[in-house]
């Protein structure tokens, strides 16, 4: 069996594998590129050579600022504003910002940066919106394809065709040429997309929806009847609170209250076993009357009725936030009197509320028994390091509330710049990608922001993997001289008949290969045959080129086409058949928009 039957044998086996959907991608891929080597077509080391390039630290690398995005709530932030701009339930407007936004993204970054920064914001907006992620992510990724299309920094493939043409002594492309076609094209395919996907999406494509935790602290406030009564008070000159520390200030000899947390006046951070200063914030909950009488009698001042009226914000914000926990049996804590106001041992967690069966803890029978729930308020790190206790049994998982709940946090600024720093390098070009993506992720660890076993968590292996196993692919039809061949019988068969026939026929072979190989390295075997056939024809290779373009885009039919396809795959929750449906109507657009429109502004 030669080389290119091999090969041929190994891709369609493949194909088939992948559709069937009976074993795991990954499994399917290794053993694509384990049989490309069993069968002589490439070499262990070629086998293996995916798994260190480049564009597997890239990707790897963009998992890891998303991550840091999330975690420090900048996609909370930008959720919230996303959600502000679309709507509660409007559906149709968030698919159309997100689409929007993905494509103007990638005109300046490349795909796999866009999909990477606005994933965690379009799942965080679906959640909001009870819908299911597979619904915007595959939009989020074609609409990447798109806007790949509209600057020259969008993709590799813009660059080479412009350097082919530059090559032979024609003038390229310019930065903002491609626009002429990218824009129309992204257009386009917004419009497709809400038209139809609706239809052709998957319902629901996880199996189960992560809880929206936006609205957490309002939910607890409201459980455990703390809507009322919230006080911030200052520390006045003279107050006989100064010098005292938290666990000291008895607020309850003073009526019906609950200290919820003493800050400090500069910082705004918990004081924690540290004695009051003067400026210091006394945050406590409590009947109105009793609030009043501590006032006078300790020489506090109250606060701006309209700053004291936000429960939730006061007790979850960026620095501080609330955990409910369960006491689970054999638990240590059974048995010991608890009540609201207590401290932790160091005072960096207070205790705001006690409920068994949904009901306020009787004060005279304070004694924990199992299944009892306590709200507890602290710092966030505090809050970490804490329920971390197997003796309690945590109902949310502060850092979710804290991904989800708390727009712009700690670190939040310092995500910020690293993104625009990554977003600067890729734009201009100064970096190479994967040398961008790694500064910018060992930038994140080095300040905190992540550390590095949140770093492996942020990863999805399974696309790292199956961009790694499916490289050998790539190489192998180039290597082989399978992908030059069907290439060579393009031109034989459509040469003759024309310009537009040449284009349709340079779109089907282009497109084909692309589902299969990266479209750089497509783009690179077809270039050549479309020059040869540019000058064969006696036309401009203008036209053939941006065409080549557009083709090398519609990577649309398998998940395996772009590092984009992939990155949504998991947290979408697609099967490998679920992208042809969406997929077969946008490649027929970018048929017609490469084969008739093309023409029409760049002219034979």
């Amino acid at each position: 069996m030669t080389a290119i039957e091999s090969t041929g044998l190994v891709v369609a086996g493949a194909v088939v594998l992948f559709a069937w959907n009976r074993f795991p991608v990954v499994v399917v891929a290794i053993a694509a590129a384990l049989s490309l080597w069993a069968l002589g077509v490439v070499t262990l080391e070629q086998a293996l050579a995916g798994f260190g390039d480049r564009a597997v630290m890239f990707v790897a690398s963009l998992f890891i600022v998303s991550a840091a995005l999330e975690k420090t709530g900048v996609t909370a932030w930008a959720g919230q504003i996303l959600i502000a701009k679309a709507g509660e339930d409007n559906r149709n407007r968030l698919l159309l910002i997100v689409m929007a936004a993905a494509g103007c993204l990638t005109a300046l970054i490349s795909g796999s940066g866009a999909v990477a920064a606005l994933m965690p914001i379009a799942v965080m907006a679906a959640i909001r919106l009870r819908q299911s992620p597979a619904q915007l992510l595959m939009p989020l990724a074609f609409a990447a394809h798109a806007g790949a299309n509209i600057l020259l920094t969008g993709a590799p493939k813009n660059i080479l065709v412009s350097e082919a043409l530059e090559d032979r002594g024609l003038a390229g492309f310019g930065f903002a040429e491609f626009a002429l076609v990218g824009v129309p094209l992204l257009a386009g395919t917004m419009l497709i997309i809400l038209l139809l996907g609706r239809r052709l999406l998957p319902k629901q494509g996880v199996t189960r929806l992560p809880a929206d935790l936006s609205r957490h602290a309002q939910t607890l406030v409201e459980h455990y009847g703390l809507s009322d009564g919230i006080a911030r008070l200052r520390v006045r000159a003279g107050s006989s609170c100064i010098g005292l520390t938290p666990s000291e200030l008895d607020v309850a000899q003073h009526g019906k209250l609950v200290l919820i947390a003493v800050q400090a006046g500069a910082s705004g951070e918990p004081r924690g076993p540290g004695a009051i200063e003067e400026s210091d914030y006394v945050v406590l909950t409590g009947e109105a009357e009793a609030i009043a009488r501590l006032c006078a009698e300790r020489h506090l001042a109250p606060r701006d009725e309209a700053e004291t009226a936000d429960a939730p914000g006061t007790l979850l914000n960026a620095r501080t936030g609330l955990a409910e926990v369960v006491i689970p049996p054999r638990s240590d804590f059974i048995g010991r009197a608890v009540h609201p106001g207590m401290t932790t041992a160091g005072g960096d967690l207070i205790v705001l509320a006690v409920q068994r069966g949904g009901l306020d803890l009787d004060p005279q029978d304070s004694t924990l028994r199992a299944g009892d729930t306590i709200l507890l308020k602290g710092s966030w790190k505090a809050l970490d390091l804490r329920l971390a206790d197997a003796d309690v049994l945590v109902v949310d998982s502060p850092d979710l509330v804290r991904r989800q709940a708390v727009p712009m946090g700690d670190g939040a600024r310092t995500a910020l710049a690293v993104l625009a720093a990554l977003v600067a390098m890729l734009a201009t070009g100064a970096v190479p990608p994967a040398a961008a993506a790694l500064i910018c992720a060992l930038a994140l660890i080095g300040t905190g922001i992540l550390s590095v076993e949140e770093s492996y968590r942020a990863i999805h292996w399974t696309t790292i993997i199956l961009i790694g196993a499916m490289m050998p692919l790539s190489t192998a039809m180039i290597q082989s001289g399978a992908a030059q061949l069907v290439a060579d019988h393009l031109v034989a068969l459509t040469g003759g008949a024309g310009p537009t026939v040449f284009l349709a026929g340079l779109f089907l072979l282009t497109a084909c290969l692309g589902q299969i190989m990266s479209n750089t390295a497509t783009t690179m075997l077809v270039i050549p045959i479309a020059m040869a056939a540019a000058v064969s024809m006696g036309v401009s290779p203008r036209p053939i080129m941006m065409s080549l373009c557009v083709a090398g885009a519609a990577s649309f039919m398998t998940p395996i086409a772009t590092s984009t396809n992939l990155m949504v795959m998991g947290p979408g929750g697609y099967a490998f058949g679920d992208y042809w449906r969406l997929g077969l109507p946008l490649m027929i657009w970018f048929f017609v928009m490469a084969v008739f429109y093309v023409p029409l502004i760049w002219r034979f």
